[in-house]
């Protein structure tokens, strides 16, 4: 724990905003992606050990008081995780196995420091993908590692190579070029159905929203239906009031000349006897 302690105090641009756990943080990850992108040999531990203090300073910051936003706790955890998936892979002893594992890592997005241009741990990911291809390539063509000692004659003897293996190259290539095609293309699928998702949504969204407004409508146009139908009763039974009342003064009225008329009859002509 010496050299990080020693290494923690070197100089890096970070906000002034963060606090001193987070750019401890960002000063021993920037050391790490430092170390995986060279190439290191068998006794190297340094990165080993490195990774499992990040993880200790990852669990700390997401329970700090000064914990950074949820999006960089994200970015930090998934440059995290891709350091422990990239020393798992390298302990794998099949370069077939170590290019299927290098797969499924996913690098950072962001750059961990201000004056890197592109992310470091994506040029990991682009270098150890190149390397395991390479390894797969030499697997497949016999030289192994124990290559690296040949001779001048050896090299030009394996130059000449016979057919067969170099259309077992190019079958290898044209394989893993096969297996990348095949991922741009579910990606570019996954985004061409997460886009009509999206479409869709909003459209159902519209058609809800129209929905609405037009019930709104009609609700309105009933109340003032209602209101309407209200003021007709009104005046139907007022105007239907006054029919009664002139109704019941005809009667009386006819009532009454009838019988004056009977008394004026009897009157003027009296009974017979």
């Amino acid at each position: 724990m010496s050299c990080l302690a020693s290494y923690c105090c070197d100089g890096v641009s970070v906000s002034n905003m963060a606090s001193r756990l987070e750019i401890n943080f960002i000063r021993l990850l920037s050391r790490c992606e430092s170390i995986a992108s060279e190439k290191r040999g068998e006794t190297e531990w340094r990165l080993e050990k490195y990774v499992g203090a990040l993880e200790e300073m990852l669990v700390a910051l997401r329970k700090s008081l000064s914990k950074p936003t949820a999006e960089m706790l994200t970015e930090y955890t998934r440059k995290v995780d891709f350091l422990k998936g990239l020393l798992e892979a390298e302990k794998l002893s099949s370069p077939t196995e170590k290019a299927l594992a290098n797969q499924f890592l996913a690098p950072g997005r962001t750059p961990t420091i201000a004056n890197e241009r592109m992310p470091v741990s994506k040029t990991v990911h682009m270098q150890t993908k190149a390397r395991c291809t390479g390894e797969m390539r030499d697997e497949l063509l016999g030289t192994g590692v124990s290559g690296k000692g040949m001779s001048e004659t050896d090299l030009r003897n394996r130059r000449g190579l016979p057919l067969d293996e170099r259309q077992s190259a190019a079958e290898l290539e044209a394989v893993l070029q096969h297996h990348h095609n095949l991922q741009e293309k579910l990606a570019e699928d996954m985004l061409h159905l997460a886009r009509n998702l999206k479409n869709n949504t909003l459209a159902a969204q519209n058609i809800i929203k129209q929905d609405n407004q037009t019930l709104s409508q009609s609700m309105r146009q009933a109340d003032m239906n209602f209101e309407k139908l209200k003021t007709e009763s009104e005046r139907l039974e007022q105007h239907t009031k006054k029919s009664v009342n002139w109704l019941l003064w005809l009667m009386l009225i006819l009532v009454s000349f009838t019988f004056i008329s009977m008394i004026l009859f009897i009157r003027i002509f009296p009974r017979l006897r």
